[in-house]
């Protein structure tokens, strides 16, 4: 006795641009408005905004976390294509990124309560990035 089965294809759901780039995009702006809100929080505490002698200013943190959230968002879009399972790729990766960002802010020529508000933007920026992003792409 022959049994037969039905061939199977694996199909995988490529969700679309749009939604990656929708949710990103809120994403960014997020966490652009959470990074200034802590230096400006870690400021009004009397943390220095000083690295090297020269301030951060507040809106500065908003820009540089707006800059690279969509670099981030740019990787996710390029490993949507390309990478076999995106969402596993873009979550090692931003972490190792995450993690690689806090080295100059170890480094700085700062205060160290100055080097942990910077970690601490830093960290912010990726704890709301990453998981809405992660979120919009297929595993």
């Amino acid at each position: 006795m022959s049994v037969t089965t039905a061939p199977t294809t694996a199909t995988t759901t490529t969700v679309p641009a749009k939604s990656v780039i929708g949710g990103g995009l809120i994403a960014v702006c997020l966490a652009a408005a959470a990074t200034a809100t802590v230096a400006a929080v870690g400021q009004f505490a009397g943390i220095s905004l000083d690295v090297s002698g020269a301030p951060i200013p507040v809106p500065g943190f908003a820009v540089l976390t707006a800059i690279f959230s969509v670099v981030g968002l740019l990787l996710a879009l390029g490993l949507r294509r390309w990478a076999r399972r995106p969402r596993i790729a873009f979550v090692r990766t931003t972490m190792v990124l995450t993690a690689l960002s806090l080295v100059p802010d170890v480094l700085a020529d700062a205060a160290t309560t100055t080097k942990m508000l910077l970690m601490v933007t830093h960290l912010v920026a990726a704890a709301i990035v990453i998981p809405v992003v992660a979120r919009r792409l297929s595993a």
